[in-house]
């Protein structure tokens, strides 16, 4: 076993305890990563806040990157010394895994979101004798290291910072991936983005790859709204200032959007995005409302419109095939993520985890 510091949360609402505990040894099919980084993710800090059903107490973080150190005995593609960044878990034998939709794998919820531990039921971390639920999204990366299936791990290029990349396996590519795989805008279409944190703010940034004529960023921080425009909005909405209804009516003479991307997790944000569609517009639904929260839509506007709404997990992505595409377009410059991106170290997670919950940092990271 390997020991590590990490950040444990003890009880809803409660602080991050920077701890030591013990992490398992790999098992055949699975790799120690050494942590470089891992971004804060709104998710995190639901679960923290008792918001989400998770064991507790916990090791949370899914945005890990960082460097192997230890590899299972049937990993042969993967090696000591490689950087790397670390996204979701998945289990590669369901159908839709074998697909190449593995956002959709049939354990998705307990690989990611509920179990604490492996598939099997078995712990990753451990004070003393008794065990720490670990194992979120596959990693628990708010840690020195994180074991992690190899299906997990995506290979960094070299002359890419590891202290900018792991909030692509989670916040980055789900934004893109919403707009890119599941939206995928005709030319000349109109997009609108509802929120302009990081998956939004990433949202813009794909748009910005396709051939849609008017994307929309919609906030009410001024500069999330000033910095989508330099990734490439062409519009904002103040919605803090202005009627946003009025607004996009008035952007679009009165037609209403294309398509429309709703990060917020606000269910009165979302019922007005899809009533703001044009004809035959979809809305693809990002933003994670509370546990139980519903949805009403007028059904003949449905109907007669020819309007779509549809909800993703990880924007349709397949890491092992985005991620990648994702670094080469930002080593063109064509997809300046690094803008997103505010560094900490980890011992300043109480710091990190304010500027996340005040707005004031779009991505925060925690640099170990």
């Amino acid at each position: 076993m390997t020991f590590v510091r990490a950040a444990v949360v003890h009880e809803p609402q409660g602080p991050f305890r920077i701890e030591e505990l013990r992490l398992d040894d790999p098992r055949p099919d699975e790799v120690v990563v050494r942590v470089v980084a891992t971004g804060i993710c709104h998710t995190d800090l639901n679960v923290r806040a008792g918001a989400m059903p998770y064991p507790l107490p916990a090791v949370l973080g899914h945005e890990g990157a960082g460097v192997i150190e230890a590899i299972g005995d049937d990993v042969h593609d993967l090696a000591p010394g490689d950087r790397v960044v670390v996204s979701f878990a998945w289990c590669g034998r369901c159908r839709r895994c074998r697909a190449g939709r593995p956002g959709y794998c049939d354990h998705f919820r307990q690989l990611n979101l509920r179990g604490g531990s492996r598939l099997d039921g078995s712990p990753t971390l451990w004070r003393g004798d008794q065990p720490v639920a670990g194992h979120f999204f596959g990693q628990s990366s708010m840690a020195s290291h994180l074991l992690t299936s190899a299906r997990s791990v995506i290979p960094v290029p070299d002359g890419i910072d590891l202290t900018l990349v792991g909030p692509l396996a989670c916040g980055i590519q789900t934004g893109a991936g919403g707009v890119l795989h599941v939206l995928a805008p005709e030319p000349g279409a109109t997009v609108i983005v509802y929120g302009a944190g990081a998956v939004g703010l990433s949202a813009v940034m794909a748009a910005t790859l396709t051939a849609a004529g008017r994307i929309i960023a919609v906030d009410r921080v001024p500069e999330r709204l000033t910095l989508a425009t330099e990734l490439g909005a062409t519009d904002v909405i103040d919605a803090s200032q202005h009627d946003v209804a009025a607004a996009v009516l008035d952007l679009t003479g009165g037609r209403g959007t294309d398509g429309a991307i709703d990060t917020t997790g606000d269910v009165a944000v979302l019922h007005d995005a899809i009533s703001l569609l044009d004809t035959n517009g979809t809305c693809v639904v990002i933003g994670a409302a509370p546990f139980g929260a519903e949805l009403r839509a007028n059904v003949l506007d449905l109907i007669d419109g020819g309007r779509h709404v549809v909800g993703t997990v990880m924007g349709d992505s397949n890491p092992a095939e985005l991620i990648p595409a994702l670094l080469q377009l930002h080593l063109q410059g064509r997809f300046p993520f690094d803008r997103l991106v505010r560094t900490f170290h980890f011992d300043d997670i109480d710091e990190a985890v304010a500027g996340a919950e005040a707005g004031t940092a779009v991505k925060p990271v925690l640099v170990l």
